[in-house]
Formats: structure tokens, C-alpha cells, sequence
């Protein structure tokens, strides 16, 4: 009796059922099955969004900064345009003091609340009264000067600067009297297109010699 013979077509599978292999692109680099080059990959992406955040980061705080010292510069520049008004030169001629009376009155808004406890002056003035006040005080001086000092600028709010700082006057007044006096201020500061204007001046405390 002769054995029928089967045929196997070649393979080398003697239960007849397909083995299926995984085929070698998917696998990773020399052999590593999936996860090494993608997690890699992965990585990578992670890190280049994080540096692109970081110096995102680091250019607003650049531009912040930059703003900041534009916006304080402009603050410091007001208290020098008022100090030049209020100072005064021996011999000064009338033009030169309207002049420097239209100064000062171009550096307040509209009205503006000054706060001086020692010279009994309190409330809103109006820019004319503010100007007549300070015409009226320069009179009684032959030579004056006003400076500015330890600046402590902060802005608060937008469009608003509050300012703490130290003044400094000195000078001799038309009777021959030696005058030197410091304070600390309390200043705040509006900005209305684009320029900054004062709107509270108080003297908080009148120091020593």
C-alpha cells in the first residue's frame, strides 16, 4: 500500500498555519523595536518648543523692559523742565521769567492737587493758579534752584506714574537771607497723549538740613 504524499508547497511549517513576521522597517535602529528613534524624535520636538517659548519669553521681557525705562526716562524729564522753571539766575529779565512761568504751567494738567501742610496750601488748583502761585514765590528770591533726587518711579495703573522722591531748594531771597530746604514728595503723573503731565504733588515730610 503505497502513502499518499502531501504537499507542503515548500514550507517548513508542518502544522499549515501562516506565521506572519514583523517586517524590518518597523523596528527601530539596529534591531530596537519601535519607541526608540520616535521617542528620540519626540524628545527633540519637546526641547525645540521649549526653547522657541524661552526666548519668546526673554524677547517680551526685553521689550517690557525697554518700554519701561522709555516711559520712566520721560517721567525724570518732567522734574527737570520743573526744576528749571522754578530756579532762577541772579539778574534774570522779565522775558525769562515768562518764559519759565509758561514752563512750569505746560507741565500740569487742567487742574492739579498740590498738598503742602507747612505752607498751609491744599486742593485742586487750576494750571493759572498754579503759575500765579509760583510767579508771586519767585519774586520774593534773587537767585534760586530747585533739584531732584532719589527717584523711585512706578506706574501703577496705565497712563499713570507715582513718584517718590526727594527736592532740594536752595537760594537767597531779596533781602540777603540764605535758604536751603529738602523734602520728600509724593508726585503722580497722568499721561495724556503721549505726554505726562502733573496731577498730585504733596510734601509728605520736610527734612533736616
Amino acid at each position: 500500500m503505497v502513502n499518499p504524499v502531501r504537499n507542503f508547497s515548500g514550507s517548513s511549517n508542518p502544522t499549515g498555519i501562516g506565521l506572519k513576521c514583523k517586517p524590518a522597517a518597523a523596528a527601530g535602529p539596529e534591531g530596537l523595536w519601535p519607541g526608540g528613534s520616535s521617542g528620540i524624535i519626540s524628545n527633540g520636538v519637546k526641547l525645540k518648543y521649549i526653547l522657541i517659548a524661552l526666548i519668546l519669553i526673554a524677547i517680551g521681557a526685553g521689550v517690557s523692559l525697554t518700554l519701561f525705562q522709555s516711559e520712566e526716562k520721560r517721567v525724570r524729564k518732567q522734574f527737570h523742565l520743573l526744576s528749571e522753571g522754578v530756579s532762577k539766575e541772579p539778574g534774570e529779565n522779565i522775558f525769562t521769567m515768562d518764559q519759565k512761568i509758561k514752563k512750569i504751567g505746560s507741565l500740569f494738567d487742567e487742574t492739579c492737587e498740590i498738598n503742602i501742610p507747612a505752607h498751609s496750601v491744599s486742593g485742586r488748583l487750576t494750571r493759572d493758579e498754579i503759575t500765579g502761585y509760583a510767579a508771586r514765590g519767585r519774586l520774593h528770591f534773587a537767585e534760586l534752584h530747585l533739584k531732584f533726587y532719589d527717584f523711585n518711579i512706578a506706574f501703577p495703573q496705565e497712563g499713570g506714574a507715582s513718584v517718590h522722591l526727594t527736592a532740594r531748594l536752595t537760594g537767597k531771597t531779596t533781602t540777603g537771607e540764605n535758604v536751603e530746604e529738602a523734602h520728600e514728595l509724593d508726585c503722580l503723573l497722568k499721561k495724556i497723549e503721549k505726554r505726562w503731565f502733573f496731577d498730585r504733588i504733596e510734601v509728605v515730610e520736610v527734612l533736616k538740613k
